[in-house]
């Protein structure tokens, strides 16, 4: 037999075989009750949370005319077209969604039984809102001081408030637990024993971000944390416009602006820290401490809050590091939109710190870190300081 008979018998049994195959069944493109949103979304309980305030501010963070004006705001960012085959999500739904995995911290496949969204959308719609949200959000409320003027202003709230002269904010920086993506290996891997990325936050004395830097890996020396930011850079290079060294008030002291920081980070003649227990041998050391302290304690409770309002920093975060960014940008301009706009129920008065003046003690420890999964940065030897610094 040629090979052309072999390849004409084969053509043949092919055609057969194709021939008495079944069609396939189309599967349905989704289940039959995620086609029922309207009936049973979570947005129907939000309707019946209108009546009861206190429930509606526990379940989205704010109250619902703070809510409404930050959907006003966020909506053209996030409003989809409706096809002929099935309609758009809404931005109400989409919104409402977000606001509950920030506060919750609950997975995509928890979190799709109360949407009535399927968790593949939620993972898209979740990082594109959050997104959204810092896209609106971050020029209005989340806005780095430019000139001198606006430095001077933080250090006169300071002064005011926390009795530190020419001091322009308080930085420090947190481990956000991750589950790390695959084939990562240690590149997360911290000091701590787990995967993590770093934010690095400055705040001011109404316990609001100025800045927020996130992304870096948690395998990352504490050290490197600062030096690999844009911050530090222009810090260095004298590019930040902070004022120059000027008189106390009160005073004929002359004394540079500073920000106020703990011992993950340098002493340097415009950051200060706190001197260590066995630097205080005299009376002025100590009041020194207390006084830095008062101020230092602002960025530590500012992260309390975040952490304790938006729960999701109480979990290990099991997305993609790019989305896990978006999440954390839109939970700190969140944070400072909701000082503004709703402090009394996103922060009581029992979410500060509180203290005897007559004894400088701390009576509350108001709303820390403690609890959450936000850890703080590795302490770093003294090292070679600089005699200016110190």
């Amino acid at each position: 037999m040629s090979a052309l008979d072999d390849d004409a018998i084969a053509l043949v049994g092919l055609a057969l075989v194709l021939k008495n195959k079944k069609p396939k069944k189309r599967e349905k493109w989704a289940k039959d009750w995620l086609l029922k949103r309207k009936t049973y979304s979570h947005v129907n309980l939000l309707n019946e949370l209108r009546f009861e305030p206190l429930d509606f501010k526990n379940y989205l963070r704010m109250d619902e005319d703070t809510y409404r004006n930050l959907l006003s705001m966020v909506a053209p960012l996030i409003q989809k077209q409706d096809t002929v085959m099935r309609k758009s999500i809404s931005w109400h739904e989409r919104l409402a969604v977000t606001l509950r995995f920030l506060a919750t911290g609950r997975t995509y496949e928890d979190l799709k039984y109360t949407s009535v969204i399927s968790s593949q959308a939620l993972g898209k719609i979740i990082p594109e809102t959050c997104d959204a949200l810092y896209q609106v959000l971050r020029r209005e409320y989340l806005k780095f001081p430019t000139s001198e003027e606006e430095w001077k202003e933080i250090a006169q709230l300071f002064e005011e408030l926390w009795n530190l002269p020419h001091c322009i904010g308080a930085l420090d920086g947190k481990h956000v637990n991750i589950v790390p993506p695959t084939g990562s290996g240690s590149e997360f891997f911290n000091y701590k024993g787990h995967h993590s990325m770093v934010l690095l936050g400055l705040v001011n004395a109404n316990y609001q971000f100025i800045l927020v830097d996130f992304g870096t890996n948690g395998r990352i020396s504490d050290r490197g944390v600062l030096h690999n930011t844009t911050f530090f850079e222009k810090l260095l290079n004298e590019k930040l416009n902070i004022p120059c060294t000027d008189n106390i008030e009160g005073s004929s002291k002359q004394f540079p602006y500073v920000f106020v920081c703990d011992d993950a980070f340098p002493l340097r003649t415009d950051m200060l820290k706190p001197l260590r227990q066995s630097q205080l041998d005299r009376y002025e050391k100590k009041i020194f401490n207390y006084r830095l302290n008062r101020a230092r304690r602002i960025v530590e409770n500012a992260f309390g809050i975040l952490a304790n309002r938006f729960q999701v920093f109480h979990t290990q975060i099991n997305i993609e590091p790019k989305k896990i960014e978006k999440i954390v940008m839109a939970s700190c301009a969140l944070h400072n939109f909701l000082i503004v706009n709703s402090a009394t129920s996103y922060a009581p008065q029992k979410c500060f710190y509180q203290e005897d003046i007559a004894s400088g003690s701390i009576t509350t420890l108001g709303y820390n870190v403690e609890n959450s999964n936000l850890h703080s940065l590795d302490r770093r030897n003294s090292g070679n300081i600089a005699n200016t610094a110190k």
